[in-house]
């Protein structure tokens, strides 16, 4: 019996297209076969329901060094580049009724514990609050996103992360001594990013927040291995590399399919030989790499590399800019004057698709 027919939930359904995948010795006959596999995920996708609402909210800029931003690919002067961390609201129908999901809710007040961010932190406080504002502005709150959207805390069903950097999950979720601001929701999280969060090794241990993941009632997580869908038009992709754990958001809207993560930081980063972000085209066309990771951790390069790969193929040119692809990153590297000399060459900006409706509403 599957991880998620022993929970019970009634939307989640297991996805098989890319069983095995990984399986060849040579990593070029995996990216054959993984490539080979995600268009005919995605054909089968486009062919399906889209979803109700989709909606992106800017939350937070952070500083985030460039050479982790680029695996050292970009030439700049400026040793840091701001990365946008942002939520998406998806609303989707299934068997069970209008099902609301929250992907990427940071808690920003809280995740600043996290040991690298926290660093960084100390040095910006000697700048003063000023310097400190301008440094990792913040540009609103999950409260102020869901309220904006009228939804309540109580319409949230799902929850979910590609993976658990920095994130403090018990102000949503809650504890024995804290409720849970998201009453009804649950977590899905694949089994191995939520055991590599409960022991982490000291490179990882840099970038999770301190016992972020303590005390949650177990009742709250949805624990998946491999892929899953969510519902009609949402699903949920193994992406190794960037984490152990980490995985993509596939989401089929008016504007084909969105997929999000966090192991590129930008479309240049899925595209770098389009890319006028100094130094990537010339990487490109030197080595031959199609992709460009986010390579602050780097658990699994090469598998990094394939996800990323994995993630182009599936989202498909963005009808917006076809020298793209159709790439949301859940932290995305943005232009900003404290730190000159990258300047990404294109991004979606914030979406909207649909209309948002509250529980119990038919659609």
């Amino acid at each position: 019996m599957s991880t998620i027919e022993a929970v019970g939930d009634p939307v989640l359904r297991p996805l098989r297209h890319f069983d095995a995948a990984r399986a060849a010795l040579a990593p070029r006959d995996r990216q054959k076969e993984l490539v080979r596999r995600a268009h005919a995920f995605r054909e089968e996708m486009l062919a399906g329901p889209q979803v109700l609402y989709y909606r992106t909210f800017p939350l937070i800029s952070v500083p985030y060094p460039t050479k982790y931003a680029f695996s050292g690919a970009a030439s700049s002067p400026s040793p840091l580049v701001h990365l946008l961390n942002r939520l998406i609201i998806v609303q989707l129908r299934s068997e069970a009724g209008v099902k609301t999901l929250l992907i990427g809710p940071s808690d920003h007040a809280r995740n600043k514990r996290t040991p690298f961010f926290e660093h960084l932190g100390q040095r910006a406080r000697r700048l003063g609050r000023v310097g400190e504002r301008l440094l990792a502005p913040v540009h609103g709150t999950v409260e102020e996103a869901l309220a904006r959207t009228g939804l309540l805390p109580e319409d949230v069903d799902y929850i979910s992360f590609d993976h658990l950097h920095t994130q403090d999950l018990r102000r949503w979720l809650g504890t024995r001594d804290e409720p849970a601001y998201f009453p009804r929701a649950k977590l899905i999280v694949s089994r191995q990013e939520w055991a590599s969060a409960l022991g982490l090794l000291p490179p990882q241990a840099q970038w999770y927040c301190p016992d972020g993941c303590e005390g949650v009632d177990p009742e709250r997580l949805l624990l998946v291995d491999g892929d899953v869908r969510l519902g009609e038009g949402v699903a949920l992709v193994r992406t190794p590399g960037h984490t152990e754990g980490n995985h993509s958001f596939v989401v089929h809207t008016s504007d084909g399919l969105l997929v999000t993560s966090e192991n590129g930081v930008c479309p240049d980063s899925y595209a770098p030989l389009n890319s006028a972000i100094p130094g990537l085209r010339r990487l490109a066309r030197r080595t031959g790499v199609e992709v460009i990771l986010n390579g602050n951790t780097l658990e699994g390069s090469v598998d990094q590399y394939l996800s990323m790969i994995v993630e182009r193929t599936i989202a498909g040119r963005s009808p917006r800019n076809p020298e793209f692809f159709n790439v949301i990153c859940s932290s995305e590297a943005t232009a900003y004057w404290m730190f000159p000399g990258v300047r990404p060459t294109w991004s979606a900006g914030e979406l909207e698709f649909g209309r948002p409706v509250r529980a119990g509403v038919t659609a």
